[in-house]
């Protein structure tokens, strides 16, 4: 088809064996055409065909063997509705419409949800929130957008070598990180430099675009995705949308999956490859929505989660649980909590003593980043130990767990700090602490804030990823709190200036209390499971 401004979008199609019209499945790809990329959309879409849907695999602009200069997100509402308008008119289509992808592909299908035709949509590890997604508690998700500016810079996409990203990392202004790896990138430099809710992401994010969604969804989600926070806010607006089919009839799926790839747990298994999970649910899907055959038993609870630690598959009337019992651990000790000799404590009962712990943010040595949610192939769970060895990083554990305990659902942590900076961050991060003394992480957050100078201790709340996790009985609970998770998230510089062209790092000297009248705590949403 050709655009109103004259670009050719090129699509392959592929049609059942029948001369009817059909329903069809139109999947937009923004990634190159090669060899591998080909022949995985023909298994896809020939696996669909074979079950009587016409396939549409269209290139959006600047990729797969479509025309135009690519700029991710950017122009895919107005392309895309005009691919809805080009769909109607063919002589195969019977006016019955799903769509279908992930990540970029996902957004594809945000930006025409509110759109009329469409029937039914499978979107994963995608949110009509992109902004937040790279910029969480006001920092900036720096390995993500550089992995995938690096990755799809040029004509073609292509893994980036670490090296190179390695070089973008580390070195003065952010906004150069792009130009340290391989060479100037025009989105990363608006990605790093628009804060989440400018004009900038609303062009892209459109406003309220779930709560406006004319089908239902199911989404499908991993507890180390980037997108995680902001694709449970979209169920919530799907679950609370005025259109009844959308709202009775969306589900949704979070798996053990960082983003499209599967979680390594600390024993080295996983769950199985995302690739056939994201897949599988798609003609149950479809074939109710589309077909109109029964809705298969696999969606007849709204929500179905991965519990890990205990690694089972279980459905649940709702996100978040209601049986969750928000629980608080308060922080303790005696002002030594840093690093490995660290005699922080977390624990059920208030704290009795009034007790600060300091540490020295220094951005020049930051902490580095083990896991996470992050794009690229260093996300999901990883070895903290060598982490919590820096004296800036405070570390408090609970004792050894008597019985097994299920943490299921949002995360936050509520602290009472002090810092020597005009603007700095704080970092917390959920830790799961084996028998033998291994620590995995299971969850993180950060703020970014501003605050007064020489002011009295500030109560803040930091937002971690939801997660659903077990801890066994004899692990330990874990939280680190430090100013740093570096390249996950980019390096406040403490001065109070534009980070995004600061080349001048300030140190910060930051102050934790815990006391009775500022009771720092994490509040873990804690499941009864007698």
């Amino acid at each position: 088809m050709i655009t109103a401004d004259e670009v050719e979008l090129v699509a392959s199609i592929y049609r059942p064996k029948m001369d009817s019209r059909t329903p069809t499945i139109l999947v937009r790809i923004p990634v190159s055409s090669n060899w591998k990329n080909d022949m995985a959309m023909e298994a896809v879409a020939s696996f669909w065909a074979s079950r009587g849907y016409t396939v549409v695999i269209q290139g959006t602009r600047g990729r797969y063997k479509s025309g135009g200069e690519f700029y991710p997100l950017r122009p895919e509402r107005q392309d895309g509705i005009e691919t809805l308008k080009w769909l109607a008119q063919q002589p195969w289509f019977d006016g019955r419409l799903g769509m279908w992808g992930g990540s970029a592909f996902g957004y594809t299908q945000w930006a025409v949800a509110d759109q009329p035709g469409l029937l039914a949509m499978n979107i994963q590890i995608a949110s009509t929130d992109f902004g937040t997604m790279f910029h969480p508690g006001g920092a900036f998700s720096l390995e993500s957008a550089l992995f995938w500016a690096v990755r799809s810079r040029g004509k073609s996409d292509e893994d980036p070598y670490f090296d190179a990203l390695g070089k973008g990392f580390n070195g003065f202004p952010l906004i150069e990180a792009d130009d340290r790896a391989v060479g100037d990138i025009r989105f990363f430099n608006d990605w790093a430099t628009e804060q989440a809710g400018s004009a900038y992401w609303t062009a892209i994010d459109g406003v309220d675009r779930a709560a406006n969604a004319q089908a239902p969804v199911l989404l499908m989600a991993g507890w180390s995705d980037p997108f995680l926070p902001t694709q449970l806010r979209d169920f919530a607006s799907l679950q609370n949308s005025s259109i009844r089919p959308v709202a009775e009839g969306s589900r949704l799926i979070i798996g053990p999956w960082t983003h499209a790839d599967p979680i390594i747990f600390p024993d080295g298994s996983s769950a199985g490859s995302y690739r056939a999970a994201s897949l599988a649910p798609s003609i149950p899907w479809f074939d109710h929505h589309l077909l109109g055959q029964a809705l298969d038993p696999a969606f007849k609870a709204p929500v179905r989660i991965y519990v890990m630690g205990e690694n089972v598959w279980r459905d649940e009337p709702a996100w978040p649980l209601a049986r969750a019992r928000d629980t608080a651990f308060y922080l303790h000790g005696s002002g030594k909590a840093n690093g490995l000799q660290s005699d922080g404590k977390l624990a059920l009962e208030m704290p009795t003593k009034s007790v600060k712990d300091m540490y020295r943010y220094d951005p020049v040595n930051p902490v580095p980043s083990r896991g996470g949610a992050m794009l690229g192939p260093r996300a999901g769970m990883m070895k903290q130990n060598d982490i919590e060895a820096r004296e800036d990083v405070l570390v408090y554990s609970t004792e050894p767990l008597i019985e097994d305990m299920e943490v299921t659902g949002p995360i936050s942590a509520m602290l009472y700090v002090q810092t020597s900076a005009t603007n700095t961050d704080f970092t917390v991060k959920l830790i799961d602490v084996h028998p033998d003394g291994n620590a995995y992480n299971i969850s993180d957050g950060i703020l970014r804030r501003s605050y007064a100078a020489n002011s009295d201790p500030t109560e803040i709340a930091v937002e971690l990823w939801p997660t659903s996790m077990l801890f066994k009985r004899d692990h330990k609970i874990r939280i680190e709190i430090s100013s740093s998770n570096f390249p996950r998230y980019d390096r406040n510089l403490n001065t109070g200036g534009d980070i995004s062209k600061e080349t001048s790092p300030i140190v910060a000297i930051q102050t934790l209390h815990h006391s009775p009248a500022m009771p720092s705590r994490i509040i873990l949403p804690v499941i009864l499971r007698r």
